[in-house]
């Protein structure tokens, strides 16, 4: 058998849920299967590299580096190896707990991932299903020999982490943007080589590896970059450590935790400081922490204090703050923030005074999972360009996308355009307007994108001839169908005529 390809594996993995259906729901399968195809690859990678030490060093020397920890990027003891657990009949999902658990204890990288997807669910998790399960991931090699390309475990991750936002529907927002909208925005902020990159709200990590993958195409060292994020969700979390870990990123750092109320990326008591922020936070979040924010030690909130009910500007005025001087941030916002008023009104207000927005995209409806509502890209610069200073630019992108049965998504050509349109920093009729601070303030800083950008069509040019037509023909119909009619009447003896 030749090597495996991607389709192959996504395939293969994308039928692993079939086998989980009906004994648990939807939304949790991806625990498991994130966890098996994780444990599944360390074990197979294992047995690869024991191989290269004896071909390497030979049978002698290659022995004894077999059971040395340093010479692998993750050594894999002896219960966590792939064939010891499907040397178990019974209590699999014991045999799996152990084996995560195993990992950790060797690899500090690994601490906490593993070990909170709990297998030993014996009511759903029926012997027979683990065993099924299995079976069907012993059928892959995961050898990167056996792989037709490199990346391709961490590209069959993400399109797994994409069907799971499918079938989880609203759920599957929490975890995931849809990746035109990243590359979009990746392609705004224009992550560089040595940069630091961090995703306040990183869900399972997508932003932090379309920001490598841009740096990777443009032939710089995608290791170069300094990859931070902060989840709140545990689950999530490790989804994340994962993600990043099978894309072969090791270096890098998500924290778990709430980052509005409790901010782990600290640097010398202060908020630690980046080049490019990246993030999709959770639309208007209620609950946001506005306790916690009135008393933060950090000067976060230097605009203001968003409204108990829409944490939108919490998220936003984190992001601003974690910017180093010449930093620039690019985020996903509901398109309320454009124009409310009140508090959200003042925070707006201080950050074009202090000419920090330097563009507001609208996006079309319908983009993201779980919510319909219309949605735009802030980016925010610290470091504008002379002839960007005292500006915002204006682009209005909404009605350019491919409908969807269940949501719509962004095209290449869109994301091009609107890339190549900010880059230009020009005017487009009906499509991007550089406006002055001055006239933002006559507009009392409402940001919504109509105001700028008028987007009324011309009045139709109507074919005269063809309506005559029309109604031409539409006159004969009703004629005929008169007669008819007036005949039906006739019959049963009605003599009024039509």
């Amino acid at each position: 058998m030749g090597q495996l390809t991607l389709q192959e594996l996504e395939t293969h993995l994308w039928k692993s849920a079939d086998i989980l259906r009906g004994s648990i729901d939807s939304s949790d399968y991806k625990s498991y299967i994130f966890g098996l195809l994780f444990l599944k690859r360390l074990s197979d990678g294992f047995d690869e590299r024991k191989l290269q030490l004896v071909e390497e060093h030979g049978e002698e020397i290659g022995s004894l580096l077999v059971d040395d920890p340093d010479q692998y990027r993750f050594y894999v003891p002896q219960e966590a190896r792939w064939e010891e657990i499907r040397k178990h009949a019974q209590d699999i999902g014991t045999a799996i707990n152990v084996a995560f658990e195993a990992l950790e204890n060797e690899n500090s990288t690994l601490e906490g991932v593993l070990t909170p997807i709990d297998f030993n669910r014996k009511e759903v998790l029926t012997d027979s299903v683990l065993q099924r399960l299995l079976q069907h991931f012993s059928l892959l090699n995961l050898q990167n020999r056996n792989l037709a390309e490199p990346d391709m475990l961490g590209r069959a991750y993400e399109y797994l982490i994409k069907m799971f936002a499918d079938d989880a529907g609203k759920k599957g927002g929490e975890f995931y943007t849809p990746s035109k909208v990243v590359e979009l925005i990746v392609k705004l902020i224009k992550p560089e080589e040595g940069m630091r990159v961090y995703d306040p709200t990183c869900g399972s990590g997508g932003m932090l590896i379309q920001s490598v993958d841009y740096v990777k195409a443009r032939g710089g060292n995608p290791q170069s970059l300094s990859l931070f994020g902060q989840e709140k969700n545990l689950s999530t979390w490790a989804i994340a450590k994962m993600n990043l870990l099978l894309h072969d990123l090791p270096d890098h750092s998500i924290v778990k935790g709430d980052t509005i109320r409790q901010p782990r990326l600290i640097e010398d008591g202060e908020i630690m400081l980046f080049d490019r922020v990246i993030a999709n936070p959770p639309f208007s979040l209620k609950e946001w922490g506005r306790e916690e924010a009135e008393a933060d030690s950090y000067g976060r909130f230097q605009y203001g204090i968003p409204p108990k009910n829409a944490g939108d500007y919490a998220f936003v005025q984190h992001m601003v703050a974690s910017l180093k001087s010449d930093g620039m941030a690019g985020v996903v916002m509901p398109h309320g923030v454009l124009f409310r008023g009140g508090a959200e009104g003042k925070i707006r207000k201080g950050l074009v005074d202090n000419d920090l927005l330097e563009a507001v995209v609208g996006l079309p409806s319908n983009l993201f999972y779980g919510t319909g509502i219309p949605a735009c890209i802030l980016i925010f610069n610290r470091d504008k360009k002379e002839d960007h200073k005292g500006k915002v630019f204006f682009i209005a992108a909404e009605n350019e996308y491919q409908e969807g049965k269940n949501q719509n998504t962004l095209r290449t050509e869109d994301v091009d355009k609107v890339a190549t349109t900010f880059d230009k920093f020009e005017d487009v009729e009906k499509y991007a307007k550089v406006v002055t601070l001055e006239e933002i303030k006559s507009h009392d800083y409402n940001l919504n994108i109509s105001r700028y950008i008028d987007k009324s069509e011309e009045e139709e040019q109507v074919d005269i001839l063809n309506v005559v037509k029309e109604i031409s023909e539409l006159e004969v119909i009703q004629k005929d169908n008169k007669t008819k009619l007036n005949e039906y009447l006739k019959e049963i003896g009605i003599n009024t005529r039509l």
